[in-house]
């Protein structure tokens, strides 16, 4: 069997069954990572390309269009009235869970260096919703609390991205590939030349597109056609000039959002949500065809270590204490803290360390995909039982004392956050 036709097989049968699929333990990545493990490693029915190139290429096409959907899809302005747990999450949260995560690697891994546990550290910070959709999608699981876990997930891999691009530099430099004198002018183009682009596509193309609608020039079939094309052409300008092609499509989706919106019907963002998923599912399955056998094969008992304080400490402990002082209780810093799950942005820095030859990278690539190949599995399995567990739990909470924080009402009470909120 060709690669192609296992991916249309697989994706045509998840489709088949994705509404039944929904309420149970098999969540759309686990689906499609273990139909990759099994047509590949374990049954040997596929002969992927040897090359990298076309596995490389259909995950970084995957992280286009999910930064792309989900920083398009996010309201800042509604953002800034609501309650600030997101905020919390990425201004708090975030920058100790980078910390922690370099801090546990730089100890326990032997042999790593600063730079590569700081690399780590950063790949593995920002978190996934899709692993574990039922935590967002189930409606009684409080607004507040869905709506910062959409945020969170909608933002933090294009804010890790300057991060992995400053720890990958010094990791060039650090093998010789790279001179000092040029790192600044490398990091000025890499992060100031994406900022630069992803706003002249966003804004740019975004007032383009509101004053063709709005002289009645677009058909409305082109327009979300039009947006696939603004991710596409923001990424490749970028990468054209040596710039990074990823923070430019996540810059150009939060300025693309902000001219459009309410210009536009809002079905427009649903070709660039159906293409990220439809990508993002390839993704887990490339993961389980070609990555995580290799992995498991070079295992070593500290890196298992390693991914589970990953996903428990060095997760739950920045969230306790970004969600400080807010009132809310155990158990939702519990629910939030434990549902932080590692997935496709991870998966696709991994390639990209690949990609740029630094010194040793599969010490480094090998403990990122073994926690999100341990997350898979955790959180997709966890998640359903978990929602339903806390929402049982909030329903006698806000019967005895409704005003608690978790019953606080959003400024909108229909909850959009990312992709992932207006699909659930």
């Amino acid at each position: 069997m060709a690669a192609l036709t296992l991916m249309a097989v697989a994706v045509f049968g998840y489709s088949l069954v994705s509404r039944r699929l929904a309420s149970t333990i098999v969540t759309a990545p686990i689906f499609f990572a273990a139909i990759g493990l099994i047509a590949g490693p374990v049954l040997k029915l596929v002969d992927f390309p040897a090359g990298e190139g076309t596995t490389v290429l259909l995950l970084e096409a995957a992280l286009v269009m999910v930064l792309f959907a989900d920083s398009s899809s996010l309201d800042l302005r509604r953002w800034t009235r609501e309650p600030s747990l997101s905020g919390r999450l990425l201004g708090i949260g975030m920058p100790l869970t980078m910390l922690a995560g370099a801090a546990l690697a730089f100890v326990l891994l032997p042999g790593v260096e600063i730079w590569q546990a700081a690399l780590i550290g950063v790949m593995l910070a920002p978190t996934d919703a899709a692993l574990g959709q039922a935590v967002v999608a189930n409606r009684r699981v409080p607004a507040v609390v869905r709506n910062a876990l959409n945020v969170e997930g909608g933002l933090n891999d294009g804010l890790a991205l300057p991060f992995v691009t400053i720890f990958v530099t010094m990791g060039l430099v650090a093998g010789g590939m790279e001179s000092q004198l040029h790192v600044p002018q490398v990091l000025a183009l890499a992060l100031g030349g994406s900022t630069l682009v992803g706003l002249i596509a966003g804004i740019g193309g975004g007032l383009l597109l509101r004053a063709g609608v709005r002289r009645t020039l677009v058909d409305d079939r082109w327009v979300p056609i039009a947006l696939v094309a603004l991710a596409v052409g923001a990424f490749s300008a970028a990468d054209e000039i040596g710039a990074s092609g990823f923070l430019a499509v996540w810059v150009a989706g939060l300025a693309t959002g902000a001219m459009v919106r309410g210009h536009v019907a809002a079905e427009a963002f649903h070709l660039p949500e159906e293409l990220a998923d439809l990508l993002s599912g390839i993704g887990f399955l490339l993961l389980g065809a070609l990555l995580i056998v290799p992995v498991i094969e070079r295992l070593a008992p500290v890196e298992v270590l390693y991914a589970v304080l990953s996903l428990t400490v060095v997760r739950i402990v920045p969230v306790a204490v970004a969600l400080l002082r807010t009132g809310l209780s155990p158990a939702t810093v519990g629910y939030v803290g434990w549902f932080g799950p590692r997935g496709l942005a991870s998966i696709v820095f991994a390639s990209l360390v690949i990609e740029a030859e630094v010194p040793n990278p599969s010490m480094i690539t090998d403990v990122v995909l073994l926690t999100v190949t341990l997350s898979l599995v955790v959180h997709g399995v966890t998640a359903a039982w978990g929602a339903r567990r806390y929402a049982g739990w909030f329903e006698r909470a806000a019967t005895v004392n409704p005003s608690i924080p978790e019953a606080a009402e959003l400024a909108q009470p229909d909850l959009r956050g990312t992709r992932r909120a207006r699909r659930a």
